[in-house]
């Protein structure tokens, strides 16, 4: 059946539409600076805001990045990727330097103290990376470089995966590995025992549930993206699931 012609637009529109959400991304390119921290080894990156610990460990290794108040989002950007360019700067900038492609995982804070470089303050959007991902665009002497930003998709291998940390009355799950959007914005958790319950961002891509005794229950998940895509992990912890102990899910975004 042939199509009418003044839907065809709309049917574009909607082609077009789809294709953006799958893929979990924006085409646009931004305008934003960028400077780095800690040194090749990439030490003083370990540890941040978004509670991924030992990010050799946990897969992200130095192709990170912290971002300023403007892009961190409470935390809830954490574990998003970027592809970042440097621009403007024919004194600094590496010329032909591929772009460098960075997840979410730790915050630049603001400084209200100073008057200059105050690239982190609200309402700047900057990028602090780690010294290997500035110096693959950049020379370090630069310090401070203007790049060009759009969020890509997360490229993981493996399954969703899940660290239980608390005690029997507080249950915090950190969230990672997250292909596609990255970002988490929101969670379900569900025991063998209990239907559905809602869980509460806490802190990074920390989630927590409040008095409700899960010890003992196979665990389960809903999960909600920032692209809007939702996956049910089912029984991904078993019934003698531990504190401590990290799970996969399995199945990726």
């Amino acid at each position: 059946m042939a199509m009418s012609p003044s839907l065809l637009p709309l049917a574009i529109f909607m082609m077009f539409f789809v294709q953006v959400m799958a893929g979990g991304i924006d085409q646009n390119w931004y305008d934003a600076r960028a400077t780095f921290y800690g040194d090749a080894a990439g030490g003083e990156t370990m540890q941040g805001a978004c509670g991924y610990g030992d990010l050799f460990k946990q897969g992200y290794g130095l192709e990170t990045a912290a971002l300023s108040t403007a892009l961190f989002n409470n935390g809830f950007t954490c574990g998003a990727c970027f592809q970042i360019t440097c621009v403007n700067d024919p004194q600094w900038c590496i010329k032909g330097a591929a772009p460098i492609t960075v997840t979410a995982t730790n915050f630049c804070p603001p400084n209200y103290t100073k008057i200059v470089d105050v690239w982190c303050n609200p309402p700047q959007k900057h990028f602090d990376l780690s010294y290997k991902m500035f110096t693959s665009i950049a020379q370090y002497k630069a310090g401070v470089i203007p790049v060009k930003y759009r969020r890509v998709p997360c490229i993981k291998k493996g399954g969703v995966r899940f660290e239980l940390k608390g005690n029997p009355s507080f249950l915090l799950v950190l969230v990672y590995n997250v292909a596609n959007a990255g970002d988490v914005t929101n969670m379900s958790i569900k025991g063998s025992k209990t239907g559905w319950l809602t869980m509460r961002h806490n802190w990074g891509q920390n989630w927590h549930i409040n008095y409700q005794n899960l010890v003992g229950q196979s665990l389960s998940f809903i999960i909600t993206t920032s692209d809007g895509k939702t996956s049910q992990f089912d029984s991904v912890a078993p019934f003698n699931w531990q504190f401590g102990q990290t799970f996969e899910g399995k199945q990726n975004f």
